[in-house]
């Protein structure tokens, strides 16, 4: 007598067809570990039955199920999951974007020791101007020009990192129900801001220089006036590392200029100083809200951003900061001063620029033509895919006990057939981080050639 299978069968409940129902609720109760590995599913039949749905549907659901790995057909036995459960296992997380770790405990005792020699009471016992103290502003504005940007610390402000900087920069040149033209593929971050702050994002497409312009000239909608504005990732650009070429941005700055749209410029993956491409702020700082941050090139946990303004919008900026929090961390902004006065942050990201190399050459030997290359290394990678192939690339990675970003969280519109997935090499440590690469190439070769047996694990 067959042994019985574990699982209650049930549907998502969805507004989708009866097989994707069953799909869904089949790999929710596997992945979430309701269902372990080698447990036995319901007959076709008795599903079907038990379902109301006709047989078809079942078998059609379990062949999906079965091409994404998740389940595996033995003949003359049934059918069993495949993969073992996600929380039976370590997982490596290759979601969160942050630089690989280059600050030892030794540094960051000097740091605290150094401050604890040197207080400054005033700055610990009172509230800071809202834009933060002028010494502060002339640092980081010091730091900028490091990168390329000429910046007068009067028209930047400090802010609780490059999150914070773009809630103030929306805040400040979009109006509630306004329209933000973003690319196609975009800053998950970006895109939870938006609707907390009631914008309508426009998905532009993109080829290997980032935003069409062309598309965008096109899909501008002449009714919404000063209600809009541009964001743009112009170097590095986040999910597909899309790099925009200095003729392009000259592009989007004549198409921004005749259309009186503000651009709002994110530029926290520049890590090397000697960068030949310009900011748009550089170039065009009448209408460009520069946002950048120490978190992406530094400590993640240093949440110091900045926010670059043209002059006009300077005081609204200041209005909206006061609004959203009365002043950053005086201790993150003594860090802040210390490091960059003694030299830890060049040194630093320094550290921080050669393991992202290193670490971009691994993946790119190991992921070899699935990778998309942008010919500069960065700690973020994107895997382009087909639609079809995104979702079951996602599920069959988390079964295996490795996160990616959720495909859905950068999507502007579902719609677009710029697709893929999105990788994040600075966090994991290295042995990790080749464990993952590998199975990851494995998930995305299986899934290019028609297959008829589950995903090995």
């Amino acid at each position: 007598m067959r042994e019985r299978s574990p699982w209650q069968p049930r549907l998502t409940g969805n507004t989708t067809s009866p097989t994707e129902q069953l799909v869904e609720a089949l790999a929710e109760d596997i992945l979430s570990g309701l269902l372990q590995h080698g447990a036995r599913l319901p007959a076709h039949r008795n599903l079907a039955d038990t379902l109301g749905i006709g047989l078809g549907t079942v078998t059609k659901a379990y062949g999906i199920l079965e091409k994404r790995g998740l389940v595996r057909s033995v003949k003359g036995s049934g059918m069993f999951v495949a993969l073992a459960n996600s929380r039976s296992q370590a997982i490596i997380d290759l979601s969160q974007n942050t630089p690989p770790a280059a600050l030892s405990a030794r540094s960051l005792s000097t740091t605290l020791a150094a401050i604890s020699r040197r207080p400054d009471m005033e700055m610990f016992n009172t509230y800071a101007p809202a834009a933060g103290h002028d010494e502060h502003r002339r640092l980081l504005a010091r730091w900028f020009n490091k990168l390329g940007m000429s910046v007068d610390y009067r028209h930047l402000i400090i802010t609780s990192g490059a999150q914070h900087a773009l809630s103030v920069a929306l805040s400040t040149v979009c109006e509630p129900f306004g329209t933000l033209y973003v690319e196609a593929q975009t800053y998950s971050g970006l895109i939870q801001l938006s609707r907390l702050l009631k914008l309508e994002l426009i998905g532009i497409p993109m080829d290997d220089e980032g935003m069409d312009v062309a598309m965008l000239e096109k899909m501008l909608d002449p009714r919404a006036g000063k209600r809009s504005a541009v964001y743009v990732t112009p170097l590095l650009q986040s999910p597909t590392t899309r790099i925009m070429s200095l003729a392009r941005r000259h592009e989007l700055i004549r198409v921004c200029r005749e259309k009186g749209l503000f651009i709002l410029e994110d530029d926290v993956y520049r890590l090397t100083r000697d960068n030949e491409l310009p900011q748009i702020a550089r170039l065009a700082p009448d209408i460009t809200l520069y946002i950048n941050s120490l978190s992406k090139i530094l400590n993640p946990t240093l949440r110091i951003g900045g926010l670059l303004l043209p002059e006009q919008l300077y005081s609204r900026a200041e209005s909206m900061l006061r609004a959203t929090a009365m002043m950053v961390s005086p201790i993150s902004c003594a860090i802040m001063e210390q490091w960059l006065l003694d030299g830890t942050a060049d040194t630093v990201t320094t550290a921080i620029e050669h393991e992202t190399f290193r670490r971009y050459q691994l993946a790119s030997e190991i992921l070899d033509e699935h990778l998309y290359r942008s010919g500069q290394p960065s700690f973020h990678l994107w895997l382009p895919l087909e639609r079809k192939s995104v979702q079951p690339f996602y599920e069959a990675a988390l079964a295996a006990g490795i996160k990616v970003t959720t495909p859905a969280s950068t999507e502007v519109s579902p719609l677009s057939d710029q697709s893929g997935i999105r990788l994040c090499i600075g966090g994991p440590e290295n042995e990790q981080l080749n464990q993952a690469l590998l199975t990851l190439r494995n998930i995305a070769e299986q899934l290019k050639r028609p297959r008829t047996q589950a995903y090995p694990v």
